[in-house]
Parts: C-alpha cells; sequence; structure tokens
C-alpha cells in the first residue's frame, strides 16, 4: 500500500507559514527596487557601468558579511529572535536614504543598501531553513518553492514603484545627454533626482517597522532542537565533507550572479537598441512575470520530477535563452533575455532544498548562512559584466566581442553559470535521487 504524502503546509502551522511568506515577499521587493538603482544612479551621478555597480556589491556584499554571524547567532537563540534583529536592520537601511539623499553622496546611499541588507542576511538565513522544517521532510522543498512562490509578487510590485514612482520621475532620464549641461543645471536636477529615489526607501522604512511589531505579537513555534549547541567545528568539518551541500553553495553563487546580472543590466541591453529606461522596465516587468509564472509551474512539477532533474531541465533551458540573447541583437534578443526569467524561477529554493536536504536541524542553521553568503555571487558577478560592458568606454555598445555588441557579449557570464547549475542537478540526480526514483516506481 502505498505511503499517504504529507501535506506541504498543516494547518496547525498555517498562521506562521503564512507570516514566514510574508518575509519571502519583502525581500523581493528590496531586490526589485534596488536593480533600476543602477541605471538611475549611473545618469544622475554620472557614473561608468562598473562604478554604478557599486549599488549591487553594496546590496550584496552585505549578505556576504552578515549572514555567517546571523547563522551564529541563532545557534543560540530563536528563528523569531534573528527575524526581528532581520526587520529592525531592513528598516534602519532604508531609512539612511533620507540622511543619504540631504548629503547627496554615492557612498552613502550604498552604506543604507549595505545596511540593509544585513537585515536580509537575518531574514534569508532565519526564513529559508524554518520554511523547511514547518512540516514533513518529505515535503520541505516543496514548501520552500511554495514561500518562494511569493517572492515574485514582492519583485514585481517592487518594480512597479520603481518604474511608476522613480524612472518616471527622473529629470534626467528625459535628458539625451545629461553630461553638457551647466553645473548649475545639474546641481538642481540633481537634487531632485536624489529625492526622488529617497522616497521609496524610507517609505519601505516605516512598512518594514509596523511588520517588525506584528511579528512581537505572533506566536511562532520553535523547533525541537533550537538551543542545541553541538560543537561548532564539528558542524563546519560535517558540512566541508557533505559534497553535494559544497556544491550547491557554488551553485548558490553563480544561480544569483546570473539572476542579479540578467535583471541588472535587461536596461543597458534595451540601452543598446535605443529603449529608454521606463519602457525597459516593462520589459523587466514581464521577466518578473514568467518568473512567477515559473515558480508555480515548478512547485507543481517537483511533485512528480525530483529536484536535481528538474533543476537540470531548467537550468539547461535557461542556456538556450542566454545563448539567443548573446548572438542574436534587437528586439528577438530582448525577448530571450526576459525569457530566462521563466527558468530561474526554480533554482534559487531548489538548490537550497537539495543543499540542506540531509542535514541536521544543527548543520541546517549553519548551512543555511554558506547558501546565503553565496548571494555574494550577486555582488561580484556584475561587476565583472559591467567591467566587460565598459571595455569600449561609458557606453553599452562602443565596440564588437566576437562579432557581437559588448553588451550581448557580456551575457556569457549568465552563460556559464547556467552550464554548471545543470551540471550540480545532474549529478544530484544520479547520485541521489535515481535509486530514490526507481524504488518509489516499484
Amino acid at each position: 500500500m502505498d505511503k499517504v504524502r504529507p501535506p506541504v503546509v498543516s494547518k496547525k502551522v498555517m498562521v506562521p507559514f503564512i507570516l514566514i511568506t510574508s518575509l519571502f515577499a519583502l525581500w523581493g521587493f528590496a531586490n526589485a527596487v534596488t536593480d533600476p538603482m543602477v541605471q538611475a544612479f549611473k545618469k544622475i551621478l554620472e557614473l561608468s557601468n562598473s562604478e554604478a555597480a557599486w549599488v549591487q556589491m553594496a546590496f550584496y556584499g552585505g549578505y556576504f558579511c552578515m549572514a555567517l554571524p546571523a547563522a551564529m547567532f541563532m545557534r543560540k537563540y530563536s528563528y523569531k529572535t534573528g527575524i526581528l534583529i532581520g526587520l529592525g536592520l531592513y528598516a534602519t537601511g532604508a531609512l539612511l536614504f533620507y540622511p543619504a539623499a540631504i548629503t547627496e553622496q554615492f557612498w552613502f546611499f550604498c552604506l543604507g543598501l549595505y545596511v540593509l541588507t544585513f537585515g536580509l542576511a537575518f531574514l534569508e538565513t532565519a526564513a529559508n531553513p524554518y520554511a523547511l522544517a514547518l512540516g514533513a521532510k518529505e515535503t520541505a522543498t516543496q514548501r520552500l518553492n511554495l514561500a518562494q512562490a511569493f517572492n515574485p509578487l514582492g519583485l514585481i510590485v517592487g518594480l512597479f514603484v520603481a518604474q511608476q514612482f522613480v524612472l518616471k520621475n527622473l529629470q534626467s532620464d528625459d535628458i539625451d545627454n545629461f553630461r553638457v549641461l551647466d553645473e548649475a543645471s545639474k546641481i538642481l536636477i540633481k537634487t531632485s533626482d536624489l529625492i526622488v529615489i529617497r522616497n521609496p526607501y524610507v517609505i519601505l522604512g516605516l512598512v518594514i517597522l509596523a511588520v517588525f511589531v506584528l511579528f512581537i505579537i505572533s506566536k511562532m513555534p520553535q523547533s525541537k532542537e533550537d538551543g542545541a549547541m553541538p560543537n561548532i567545528g564539528e558542524t563546519f568539518a560535517a558540512l566541508e565533507k557533505n559534497k553535494k551541500y559544497v556544491l550547491g553553495v557554488l551553485a548558490q553563487i553563480l544561480y544569483v550572479g546570473a539572476q542579479i546580472m540578467c535583471w541588472t543590466y535587461i536596461y543597458q541591453y534595451a540601452e543598446a537598441i535605443s529603449i529608454d529606461s521606463v519602457t525597459a522596465g516593462y520589459y523587466q516587468m514581464a521577466a518578473f512575470i514568467f518568473f512567477t509564472i515559473g515558480r508555480a509551474i515548478g512547485t507543481y512539477l517537483l511533485r512528480f520530477i525530483s529536484s536535481g532533474k528538474l533543476l537540470m531541465y531548467f537550468a539547461l533551458l535557461a542556456t538556450v535563452f542566454v545563448l539567443g540573447t548573446i548572438i542574436v541583437e534587437g528586439d528577438v534578443g530582448l525577448y530571450c533575455l526576459v525569457g530566462v526569467s521563466f527558468c530561474m524561477s526554480l533554482m534559487f529554493p531548489t538548490i537550497y532544498g537539495i543543499a540542506l536536504g540531509d542535514l541536521t536541524e544543527e548543520q541546517s542553521k549553519v548551512g543555511s548562512a554558506g547558501l546565503v553568503m553565496a548571494i555574494v555571487g550577486g555582488a561580484l558577478m556584475p561587476k565583472l559584466q559591467g567591467m566587460i560592458i565598459d571595455l569600449g568606454g561609458n557606453g553599452v555598445n562602443d565596440t564588437t566581442i566576437l562579432g557581437v555588441s559588448e553588451v550581448n557579449f557580456s551575457f556569457v557570464l549568465p552563460l556559464l553559470c547556467f552550464i554548471y547549475i545543470a551540471w550540480y542537478g545532474l549529478r544530484v540526480f544520479k547520485r541521489h535521487e535515481a535509486t530514490d526514483d526507481f524504488l518509489h516506481v516499484v
């Protein structure tokens, strides 16, 4: 007789699961609001592509620096406490945009993003393993995919805010050659535009404070193993020996790097074919919608296809779309770049679930930090891509490389990332899932 599959989320933990799920939307919002800021700061402050990429360096660098301290903190304290600290830092970083706009210093805005992502590191280090733990192990990866399905909703809302309330209101974006204006005009426009950038972050900070209060007054179930403190050295040693985990961390580094490159440089790709930033925002909105659809389809397919095999399929499809982005110039190439988002939808939670799948509770808390630190890929790889785009100058198609414009060629970086992820999915399927699938069928 077939064993009855446990529910993805039981009624007993439905309310805590909904609260945790809201966090996935909140950090999705922060991601989506920030991506267009690379292009905005580039024009307002007259930066090169690689200089403007410091926005992503600050944003995703914060994850790297705070993830392990967050995990060490949660070895001793509860997931709820970690979430509250994360929300507090998130709000603080967002509210720092107010003094940053007054000083008009690029580094101050980057500092705000850096602190903001200290908070996101706490939230992701807590929320991802907590979602995995809120139910049976058999449905853990599917449960995390369900929670992550609300992340794209935050992305869509964040992009809508960035497009309608920031990009459309930037005076510098209405001027064909902002650099040739006289200094007095530049100063006036710069001051106005930085205030436009400031406002959504300040409002976001106030919303996060309200969510902070909601978590304080809510009861959150604690894991049976909370407070257990095995030797940290033994935990690190066990993680190091777990090849599925170690290779999963590398896969996550490359995935996040690929995701941020495809979402950040969609604006530069559009610029190369004479599409303005506001219109490019509509293409990114389409990418987020495909991402949302892909997440829903992927979560459903996980009921029938093993995690590693499905990850491989999605990664292979992504490589096809990226090849189209590189080789085909013009609108069709842009459509291919939008299509990549459908393929990326499944990757983060699936890699996360695979890597942590056979770890103990204690190992998961520390191992989760490694996977959140892997988000540093979003800091480093966009910077490398910006440097490739700058090879011919500060424009996006100043020169050609192997017969295509520099911005097209720069997408060779996400191409390499998806090839590795496809290999990782295949390896996981062959070494960890193929036998289980055979036994399940028998």
